[in-house]
């Protein structure tokens, strides 16, 4: 099945990656008017709306700032470039038990993203002002460079994220090396959408 690449389809067919895409039992529809409400809110702080990994993705200067999904139990609103927040509010969630920062609210109702877009705004400013800024987020030391792409798409699925750290060393490794030999950031985003099969697989980057 095709993932979406036109953000109006996440809003009234899913992201077309699993087959109820498309049909009322989509994990979008419970909660579509709580999706609304966060597309609402980033394209009115001026983000450009776009598709990453098949969910609305909304960015400044260049940069990926947030990302929208949803889920049977709940739907979020990651925070991408995350270490760069300030969490003064105490509202962000890891991604997963392998995530090394919280980036992610994660809404149970519809009403809470009306309760909290106050603070909503405040860390969408945070990060589209480091955006403009050109800051960078903190590096952590790593034997082999993780490119930006492959962490925006690990915390934008977490199915993902929980397949891509149960790989063994060597071939999360594989991953790295393909993707970082890729000098456009479009050329590792594709490889990445190729690559998920395989990852969710539990296989190295040149395996069958």
């Amino acid at each position: 099945m095709a993932m979406i690449t036109d953000p109006d389809d996440f809003f009234t067919k899913g992201c077309g990656r699993c087959d109820r895409f498309a049909t009322p039992d989509c994990s979008t529809r419970p909660w579509i008017e709580g999706l609304n409400a966060l597309r609402r809110i980033c394209l009115d702080m001026g983000l450009e709306e776009t598709v990453k990994w098949a969910h609305p993705c909304y960015r400044r200067a260049g940069r990926n700032i947030a990302l929208l999904a949803a889920f049977r139990g709940d739907f979020r609103l990651t925070f991408l470039n995350a270490s760069l927040l300030a969490d003064r509010e105490g509202v962000l969630e890891p991604q997963g038990p392998n995530s090394q920062t919280p980036g992610m609210i994660r809404f149970t109702t519809v009403d809470q993203v009306g309760e909290l877009e106050p603070v909503i705004r405040a860390y969408l400013q945070q990060l589209m002002d480091h955006a403009e800024a050109g800051t960078k987020p903190p590096k952590t030391e790593r034997e082999i460079d993780v490119p930006e792409e492959l962490t925006d798409a690990l915390d934008a699925d977490p199915e993902l994220a929980e397949a891509f750290h149960a790989l063994t060393p060597g071939r999360q490794k594989s991953y790295l090396f393909a993707l970082n030999q890729a000098k456009q950031s479009a050329t590792r985003v594709a490889r990445i959408e190729k690559f998920r099969d395989k990852i969710l697989a539990g296989k190295g980057a040149l395996e069958r």
